[in-house]
């Protein structure tokens, strides 16, 4: 992962760099539709994630160089979906990307603001006081599926402001596109731009907002962070500054007072008005709104916030960056900065014992967390556990905790089960944690389901402890196989 690469500093050097890559990134000339067409396509091309099969697993990124109904946009789609993929966009072992994270929090660079211009983003203006300004006709926003609420921006980096202390927030919210200059804006509890936006309409102000769309990929993992690891007044795009070793540098917006990313492909300048509220499938009436990370399409909210659109600026030749819903992009963006939030607060309680987490694919980056512990002696025995619980403090939205030994790979599902198969026993190695806070998009967590869940969002967090016992270490010990050198006998194999 070392060897001399092009230097990623926003989404089009992120392209060139997996164009550099075999395998990485292919695109097509055919003409797509983007309602609901151009996110069929790439399920199959490479999704994966939690979407229902079949979708290629581990496939390429890709790029619609044409648009239907917008010739002069491409859109791109895919570029974290592959763990491996991430690696090389931060030129790093995929298996260590939890630990580059951590780190990157611990070394955060502040992002700085230059002059507009020098802004790429700046290269072209839409103004919304213009009477032909119509976001619906400006950008090719997809849907995932026919039954969508509507156009949706999946990979808009919203920011905003404290409106008392100034400390500013970066954040991905489902932004679905309701009028020429509105968007509707789904915030779950506990984010830290909804507790900005609250501040404002107490006050009776509008809160500015700038979404930044197509940045560099470091960005938008970095704005994946939440509490405690980043609590509020915490700007996520240090992390990213840090990723890079170098600030990132933004730009004073035009109509509004906020800032955006000075690269990105394209910047909407807005606010949030207060005491305004919307139905999100107001269009369609589905009762859907889009499909999200858990596999299922969530249900359209009745009541959301409403972003009044004032300004789109964006580089000439724009490249719209979107993501299937339920695809392994999401696994990275969340999942990576779960990792590292974990392994993070472990590493203050119990130094050298999580060797590793992989937040996995089939939580969708945040329900499901995989973790490598070592016991190194009988005092260790329990330890594991308390090191469970520390994750789910570390990242409140995680739901299930699979504790497993140094000899499993955590990133290979089959051995995490073969653990459970050979590792534990149902009656002493569940521990139950009911009524505790999750996330509303898990649709099992709805009072009908179980008696213990009183309220929507509420679950039952368990740990599922796959570790030998200590005492018993020498009766688990795998088979173990001569070392060789394969390559001998097949000179063009790779591991």
């Amino acid at each position: 992962m070392n060897e001399k690469k092009p230097e990623v500093t926003d989404l089009r050097s992120a392209l060139a760099l997996l164009e550099s890559i075999p395998g990485e990134l292919v695109s097509t000339n055919t003409e797509v539709d983007p309602n609901a067409e151009l996110s069929g396509v790439y399920r199959r091309v490479g999704a994966g994630g939690t979407c229902m099969r079949p979708t290629k697993i581990g496939g390429p990124a890709m790029i619609f160089n044409k648009v239907k109904g917008y010739p002069d946009f491409r859109v791109a789609i895919g570029l974290m979906a592959s763990r491996k993929r991430v690696g090389y966009l931060l030129n790093c072992e995929p298996k260590r990307l939890g630990f580059l994270l951590k780190d990157a929090v611990n070394h955060a660079i502040a992002p700085v603001t230059i002059d507009a211009a020098k802004a790429a983003s700046r290269e072209v203006v839409h103004l919304a006081s213009d009477p032909d300004f119509d976001l619906r006709k400006l950008i090719p926003a997809p849907t995932n599926t026919p039954e969508d609420a509507g156009p949706y921006l999946t990979m808009g980096m919203c920011y905003a402001s404290d409106p008392d202390t100034g400390e500013s927030d970066i954040t991905i919210h489902r932004l679905c596109v309701q009028s020429r200059d509105e968007l509707s804006m789904w915030l779950t509890p506990g984010r830290h731009i909804d507790a900005f936006r609250m501040k404002a309409e107490a006050a009776g102000k509008p809160l500015p907002i700038s979404i930044s769309i197509g940045v560099d990929p470091a960005v938008e993992i970095a704005a994946c962070f939440e509490p405690p690891t980043t609590p509020q007044g915490f700007d996520e795009l240090s992390i990213a500054g840090a990723l890079r070793g170098k600030a990132i540098e933004m730009v004073k917006c035009l109509t509004i007072n906020e800032r955006a990313i000075a690269n990105a492909e394209i910047v909407i300048e807005g606010e949030l008005l207060p005491n305004v509220r919307l139905v999100e499938d107001q269009h369609t009436h589905t009762g859907k709104a889009m499909p999200e990370f858990p596999g299922y399409t969530g249900e359209s909210k009745p009541a959301l916030p409403v972003i009044k659109v004032k300004a789109v600026t964006h580089r000439r030749n724009p490249i719209l960056q979107t993501t299937v819903g339920p695809s392994e992009e999401h696994v990275s963006m969340a999942g990576i900065p779960t990792e590292g939030s974990i392994l993070g607060l472990v590493e203050k309680a119990m130094p050298g014992k999580l060797l590793n987490v992989y937040a996995h694919s089939a939580g969708g980056g945040k329900f499901l967390a995989v973790m490598q512990f070592k016991k190194s002696n009988p005092a260790d025995e329990g330890r594991h556990r308390q090191a469970a619980l520390l994750a789910f403090a570390a990242y409140p939205e995680l739901k299930n905790v699979i504790l497993v030994d140094e000899d499993v790979d955590i990133f290979d599902s089959n051995e995490v089960l073969w653990a459970m198969q050979t590792r534990y026993q149902g009656d002493v190695d569940t521990i139950f944690i009911p009524g505790v806070r999750c996330h509303p998009l898990d649709p099992s967590q709805i009072p009908g389901y179980s008696p213990s869940i009183t309220q929507l969002g509420m679950s039952c967090k368990t740990i599922f402890d796959c570790t030998v016992p200590f005492h018993l270490k020498s009766h688990f010990e795998r088979s173990k196989f001569m070392e060789v050198d394969v390559k001998r006998f097949l000179p063009d194999f790779e591991d």
